[in-house]
């Protein structure tokens, strides 16, 4: 694992940018990732849109987006974040509707085993 300093100064995304949206499941729990990428395709930004609005879980989601979103705005890498996150245990966990990650030790796992297959490595 490569660290690499943070950045001092953000690095804002376009006014208009390209973004993935993936549907996935998680046990009974449904949801919707959106990464807003910057113009080299690195991600940005991250929203998760959970079938129980309102919820803790889904507060708690949004949270930890905004989060991410500034750590990666501020230069933390996909593999750091991949790293740090990948394995964490939690509720919701079990099988994914996503075949490339048939099982998910929470929602944070699954999202850092997302990113890891699309963006580390490319």
């Amino acid at each position: 694992m490569t660290t690499v300093a943070p950045e001092t100064t953000r690095r804002s995304l376009p006014q208009t940018r390209r973004s993935i949206t993936h549907k996935f499941s998680i046990g009974k729990h449904e949801g919707y990732l959106t990464i807003g990428l910057h113009e080299d395709g690195k991600p940005g930004e991250l929203f998760l849109k959970m079938s129980k609005e309102g919820s803790t879980i889904s507060g708690m989601c949004q949270a930890y987006c905004r989060a991410m979103s500034l750590a990666l705005q501020y230069g933390l890498t996909v593999e750091d974040a991949v790293v740090r996150f990948k394995g964490m245990r939690f509720e919701p966990m079990g099988a994914t509707s996503n075949p490339q990650i048939p099982e998910a030790m929470s929602l944070v796992d699954y999202i850092a085993r997302f990113l890891e297959l699309e963006f580390v490595g490319r």
